[in-house]
């Protein structure tokens, strides 16, 4: 069996970036790391088999070993579930599949989200494959294709396996503290009509920038000052970001047309009130502003109850540890809104996901795979 940092270094040189979002590399999606896996997690004694959600795109299923005579694995089940896929690499500094180990450090894209925390998982389970085959609970592995873009892998995931899982834990690099609680999203684009003029005539025309950046002005200080009533005791409140703003052709035209996309992170009383697209449309419609919405994305924010008996557990196991908020977004959203109660777990730190030099500490990455042995452990009778 391959130590945790080779097993690192060896996810890190097999490329899996998403293809969806600005790539910088030719060297796109997850087939080859589910290729690997598959072979990797069988010959270890798991029954893994990959499950397509787009052509060359699958997510990776691993069911734990089951000694018992009587047949047909009726154990409750729960699952470690990191993503397999990587943000772009454009901008490194150093060759993004290296997988280096240098002054303490493994480099490259993934080493800390999330193919380092992959490791850790991999690791304490492949060294505690007997004991899990006569465990009370059966602990499976879950490799989530397209965290990085729309997390189609953890839908489809939450949708044909839902029922089956009692517990999540999503592979993110929290310094194993247990992220219990995250925002949501949703990415709005919102869309300003004008009238075409040439510019030495500008009252021929009607300015679509200028529309455009007048409603911008009242939602950034109307209805963020909305937003910020929904709160959370732990995340804060909700907030609205404009993050892109494009219009106009040439500066002699007047431009009939202006196009702003705005991120609103959403705690969880705000997605009891009908999330930030349905807020949004009903503000536009109140201030009645010449503008048009249409909706990009939705990711709903998670909050499992500390007191949930596996949460307990790691706690127990790993005393360490405490549940924390998050402001991101990830796999756990959606499998908790598919009906499995989920979190956030892994070593490494968020601060350096998906950065220009992302990389792991070694000891952060050793760590971790005692804190996922004392997990596994922690369910022997």
């Amino acid at each position: 069996m391959m130590t945790v940092i080779k097993l690192l270094q060896t996810l890190i040189r097999i490329p899996s970036v998403n293809s969806d979002n600005a790539p910088g590399t030719d060297l796109v999606d997850e087939q080859g790391m589910a290729d690997f896996l598959v072979k990797l997690l069988n010959e270890g004694g798991f029954s893994a088999v990959q499950e397509e959600v787009l052509p060359g795109r699958p997510n990776v299923i691993a069911r734990a070993p089951y000694s018992s005579a009587s047949g047909e694995d009726l154990r409750p089940r729960i699952l470690l579930g990191p993503h397999s896929d990587t943000v772009g690499v454009a901008g490194m500094v150093f060759d993004p599949f290296c997988g280096d180990l240098v002054d303490g450090k493994i480099l490259g894209r993934g080493a800390s989200d999330t193919k380092g925390p992959m490791a850790a998982m991999i690791t304490a389970l492949l060294e505690n494959v007997e004991l899990l085959a006569e465990l009370p609970v059966a602990i499976d592995f879950v490799a989530f294709m397209g965290e990085e873009s729309s997390q189609q892998g953890s839908k489809h995931f939450a949708q044909h396996h839902g029922d089956e899982y009692e517990f999540a834990i999503a592979g993110e690099p929290t310094s194993l503290n247990v992220v219990n609680a995250n925002k949501g999203c949703s990415w709005l684009t919102i869309t300003a009509k004008g009238k075409a003029a040439h510019s030495s005539q500008p009252e021929r025309g009607e300015n679509a920038i200028m529309i455009l950046a007048r409603s911008l002005d009242m939602m950034n200080r109307k209805l963020s000052n909305r937003l910020a009533t929904y709160t959370h005791p732990v995340l804060g409140h909700s907030t609205l970001n404009v993050g892109t703003l494009h219009g106009g052709t040439r500066p002699n035209i007047v431009p009939d047309l202006a196009v702003a996309e705005i991120d609103i992170r959403m705690t969880p009383s705000l997605m009891d009130a009908g999330g930030g697209r349905e807020i949004t449309e009903a503000f536009i419609a109140e201030m009645k502003l010449p503008v048009q919405l249409t909706p990009n994305l939705e990711n709903p924010p998670m909050e499992t109850a500390a007191d949930n008996i596996y949460i307990q557990k790691i706690l127990a196991a790993w005393p360490s540890s405490q549940c924390v908020g998050a402001p991101w977004f990830s796999d756990a959203a959606h499998l908790s809104k598919g009906g499995i109660p989920s979190v956030c777990v892994g070593p490494g730190s968020i601060d350096q996901a998906h950065t220009k030099d992302e990389f792991i500490m070694v000891a952060d990455l050793e760590e971790g795979v005692k804190f996922f042995s004392a997990f596994i452990r922690s369910f022997k009778a």
